[in-house]
């Protein structure tokens, strides 16, 4: 399993250049399937839009990849917009951009500065994540370490996933790999060994940027 960096959910941003309105929609998609049906409803939305521009990356390799000029000149748009996906080192990532024309044309590098600028824009304030390997384990405590545990989740870099009140606590919490063991031993540690440890699995997890 290899890391990886992509956004969480979707993000919009829109802007006016030359009296046309801009609206950018970036979302997190697997497979080529769920980029086309993201696509087609953000068309569907804005289907009064001059342009439905679009470009994304569906696999978590980097491979497939696919973009739209959508009736402006050729590369002027779905290929920026590529680029900057490309550029900022994300994948499945799907990014469409909607454009009202205003009456003013901005020309062949108008047009591309535009697209790019819009991606980069929305890109950078989408909530990204990386992908990286971890463990997946239970924890299993008396309701007097519950407290302690949270409080150790809180300070260690994890992510607490559920969490279970019954006649004990068990907290579902995802670790990177790399820190997986010592991680375990520090909580073994904190809770004087009162702590069940149940591993789940191993997989890719979206940890926040």
């Amino acid at each position: 399993m290899q890391s990886y960096k992509s956004v969480e959910g979707e993000h919009v941003a829109s802007k006016v250049i030359e009296k046309s309105k801009f609206i950018t929609t970036s979302a997190h998609v697997e497979g080529e399937e769920q980029a086309k049906q993201f696509i087609a409803r953000i068309a569907s939305e804005y289907r009064d839009a001059t342009h439905n521009c679009y470009a994304f990356i569906a696999d978590d390799k980097g491979n497939f990849l696919r973009f739209s000029d959508d009736g402006e000149p050729q590369g002027t748009a779905g290929m920026p917009m590529l680029e900057v996906i490309k550029n900022m080192g994300l994948r499945q990532v799907a990014v469409v951009v909607t454009r009202y024309f205003g009456g003013i044309k901005l020309g062949a590098g108008g047009l591309l500065r535009a697209y790019s600028g819009c991606v980069a824009e929305n890109l950078s304030g989408a909530v990204r994540v990386e992908y990286r390997p971890c463990v997946q384990s239970d924890y299993i405590v008396d309701y007097s370490c519950a407290d302690a545990a949270m409080r150790f989740f809180g300070e260690n870099e994890c992510s607490l996933t559920d969490s279970e009140y019954s006649d004990r606590v068990k907290f579902t919490v995802a670790v990177g790999a790399d820190k997986a063991q010592s991680f375990d031993a520090s909580l073994v540690n904190r809770l004087n060994g009162r702590v069940a440890i149940v591993k789940i699995r191993e997989y890719l997890y979206p940890f926040r940027l």
